[in-house]
Parts: structure tokens; sequence; C-alpha cells
């Protein structure tokens, strides 16, 4: 099974952001997809105001870099779909 790196996550948010329609955008645009390291974890966060507010997309805090991973696979399968 191969090893999931940040790079590897970073790649798949760029991805998502590509498909929101946020094609290099800056950092706390409202709607952007980023990720927050914290606790020995990731989560998958979304810029939803002007402020800094953000949301746990999948309101599970920070997990595994595997499991983040598929969820935003998946995450990503379903907007396209």
């Amino acid at each position: 099974m191969e090893r999931i790196t940040e790079k590897m996550l970073s790649n798949k948010v760029e991805q998502l952001n590509k498909i929101a329609g946020f094609e290099n955008a800056e950092y706390s645009t409202v709607g952007v997809y980023t990720l927050d390291y914290a606790y020995g974890g990731v989560a998958l966060h979304k810029y939803v105001n002007e402020h800094g507010g953000i949301s746990d997309i999948f309101n599970n805090g920070h997990m595994p870099k595997r499991e983040l991973y598929n969820l935003i696979n998946s995450y990503i399968s379903g907007l396209t779909a």
C-alpha cells in the first residue's frame, strides 16, 4: 500500500479548488479549500467568510492522511458525477 504524503494531499486539494473555480486563489479566499494539520492528523477546511471563518468539510476533525485522502477522492467523485 502506497504511503500518503502531504504533497499528495495538497495535489488533491488543488484539484478540488480547480473544480470549485479557484485556480491559484489567494490564501483565505472565501470558498477555497485548505488543509489544516494539528493533533498528529489533518483536516479539510473551507473558508466561509472574509474574516477567516472555516468549516470542517467532513466534521471529523483531524484524521490520518490516508483516511482524509480517501474522503477527498470520494468528495471529488461526488462533485463531478
